[in-house]
């Protein structure tokens, strides 16, 4: 069973494209048989949350909170590693902040 917080690598296709690629993506939540995942970058240069090799990356990565998507459990291939609190507990402050404009 995944938890919030797990970082997993995934076989994921992308928008622009029928091409597929294992990719590294952190389970935000799971309902229903459908895990929702952020994308995660080696692209430091990208704007998101810094992943480092300390947080258990394999190298520096960033957490793409503008790359969220719905995945199924059969397209994971393996859990790489677990968040720590605060990196988890930052994704929560700053998906919020987004979504806050739907508030009004």
């Amino acid at each position: 069973m995944l938890k919030p917080g797990d970082v997993v690598l995934a076989e994921v296709q992308f928008t622009d494209g029928p091409e597929k690629k294992l990719r590294p993506s952190v389970v935000l939540f799971e309902e229903l048989g459908n895990i929702i995942v952020a994308g995660i970058t080696s692209n430091t240069d990208m704007k998101g949350i810094p992943l480092s090799r300390k947080d258990g990356a394999v190298k520096d990565s960033v957490i793409k909170l503008n790359y969220i998507f719905t995945i199924s459990p059969s397209v994971i291939t393996k859990t790489l590693f677990h968040l720590p609190e605060e990196k988890k507990r930052l994704i929560f402050v700053e998906l919020f902040k987004r979504l806050s404009a739907l508030n009004g």
